[in-house]
């Protein structure tokens, strides 16, 4: 039985539904997330948890009922919609990209390496500050980052222009237990004061008892269970070893 969410939902998902390469992904979600609070997407290995936020991006066909309440048209979403972290980015060893270059290529309105293009050190600046990062990453090569670092930058960019939605799929994955835990506690603090709808796929328990408004229980494709931690993280769901 799916729980009963308060407040103004931001997404409303009905009987969404995804094939991919003939095999039936998400076999009839719905559910909610709660504007301006922090959702975790959880559950079973294969259960489409991925596969909802590219949903929300609308980079797979589904079938079923997407809604946003936000008044915005949604069908193309731009980046001050939605801001999206992915799991991880796969940079070319031998391509010399820094941090510089990787914000000129992702914001600015022409070629990167033309004159001009690009944002200026000090709005740069202001991004990676914002997450806890300062001057000398800027001219760092991407592929130098520490995990948690390039984490920190996906999500500057993420962030830029302050999106009503921000989605991030497992993005502490691979990050070592302290800057884990700085980087949850920045995503808290940017839905805390900017009212940013916040969509996190995690299986990090502690992450979500700490944190999470709402969680989506994911299994077999549907939503299996919804609301909050307390309602879904019940010891007999998550014995086991089913949370991955």
């Amino acid at each position: 039985m799916i729980a009963a969410v308060g407040g103004r939902m931001l997404v409303r998902l009905d009987d969404i539904r995804v094939t991919l390469s003939g095999q039936a992904i998400l076999r009839g979600v719905s559910g909610g997330i709660p504007a301006g609070k922090i959702t975790v997407v959880m559950g079973t290995n294969g259960a489409g948890k991925s596969t909802l936020l590219k949903v929300l991006l609308r980079e797979v066909a589904f079938s079923g009922q997407l809604t946003f309440t936000c008044g915005h048209d949604h069908s193309h979403p731009t980046p001050s919609q939605i801001g999206y972290v992915p799991q991880r980015l796969k940079v070319e060893a031998n391509l010399p990209l820094t941090v510089r270059d990787l914000f000129g290529l992702a914001l600015s309105q022409k070629p990167w390496f033309w004159p001009g293009a690009g944002l200026p050190d000090a709005a740069l600046l202001d991004h990676l500050a914002y997450v806890r990062l300062g001057r000398e990453a800027l001219d760092r090569q991407v592929e130098r980052l520490s995990g948690g670092e390039l984490q920190r930058v996906l999500l500057a960019l993420a962030l830029e222009p302050k999106p009503e939605l921000l989605m991030l799929d497992e993005p502490a994955s691979g990050i070592d237990f302290v800057d884990k835990a700085l980087y949850h506690e920045r995503i808290a603090e940017i839905n805390q004061e900017r009212g940013t709808t916040v969509v996190l796929v995690s299986h990090d328990l502690d992450l979500i008892r700490k944190y999470a408004d709402h969680v989506l229980w994911l299994e077999g494709g549907v939503v299996a269970a919804e609301g909050t931690p307390e309602e879904v993280l019940l010891p007999e769901r998550i014995a086991g070893g089913r949370v991955v």
